[in-house]
């Protein structure tokens, strides 16, 4: 089966002027994720992925991929944006589209790149949560799933604390988590390749004590793309959604900046 199904993206809308900016959200979040950065005077764009929002759900049967992702980016794209700057969080943070574009990717979410570069326990840890969603998933036991979903990325007893209405929101919005993680263990580009194909004016956003995976991610980066700039922050993996006061200040900086300056 295709897994580039055809492209129906739904996404919000804001300002008229500056810099283009594609917002690109996390797993379980929606374009609502950068609510708070969409009101930065940015001529912004913030898409809803598979299965969020309007966006069509992932067909079942077909293995998703980033590139399919990348289309969606692309479908998104103003035909008069001589320049655009891409912005992700987490899985959001791997789906680049081949174009002209600054790459600001708070909390870049590759971990198939610590399977290629020998970190087998971190790379064992990521795919542990992966089996846990597919598992549950397939049983449609999503409660399950999100529990452990959420105090991975959020920190033991994040479940716990969450209103029980939210539990459910939760639980329902993991549903295309199911298919994201193909998309992320499917993917083979090397680190190498991705400091050839992105620009020099990317920047990575992360918390040194985030989770383990995360923590083996960004010295890869750092080691294979010297030129692009690193900024570490607190607030864990979900700082963007719990912290955006930290976050899109560092973010929207970042954008600001003229590309002439960012690529000499």
């Amino acid at each position: 089966m295709n897994n580039n199904p055809p492209v129906e993206v739904d996404y919000l809308e804001a300002g008229s002027a500056g810099p283009a900016v594609i917002l690109v959200p996390s797993s379980v979040a929606g374009a609502r994720q950068w609510r708070h950065l969409m009101e930065d005077g940015f001529r912004v764009r913030a898409i809803n992925l598979f299965g969020y929002g309007k966006t069509p759900a992932w067909p079942d049967g077909a293995r998703q991929s980033l590139d399919g992702h990348a289309r969606l980016v692309g479908a998104v794209l103003a035909p008069d944006a001589e320049e655009v700057h891409l912005v992700g969080h987490s899985f959001g943070g791997g789906a680049p589209e081949e174009t002209r574009y600054h790459a600001g990717a708070p909390r870049p979410n590759p971990v198939y790149l610590l399977a290629q570069s020998g970190h087998t326990d971190a790379f064992a840890e990521a795919m542990a949560l992966r089996d846990c969603v597919k598992k549950f998933g397939a049983l449609g036991e999503w409660r399950i799933a999100a529990k452990r979903s959420a105090d991975y990325w959020g920190g033991v007893g994040t479940w716990e604390v969450t209103p029980p209405d939210r539990r459910e929101t939760f639980a329902q919005a993991l549903k295309p988590n199911f298919f994201e993680w193909d998309a992320v263990t499917d993917e083979s580009t090397r680190v190498e390749e991705w400091a050839r194909m992105l620009p020099r004016a990317t920047l990575v956003v992360a918390d040194p004590n985030t989770v383990r995976p995360i923590r083996g991610v960004v010295p890869l980066l750092r080691q294979s793309c010297p030129a692009w700039v690193f900024a570490e922050v607190t607030g864990g993996h979900m700082a963007p959604l719990i912290h955006p006061c930290v976050i899109d200040p560092i973010v929207a900086s970042f954008c600001d900046r003229p590309s002439r300056r960012l690529e000499e």
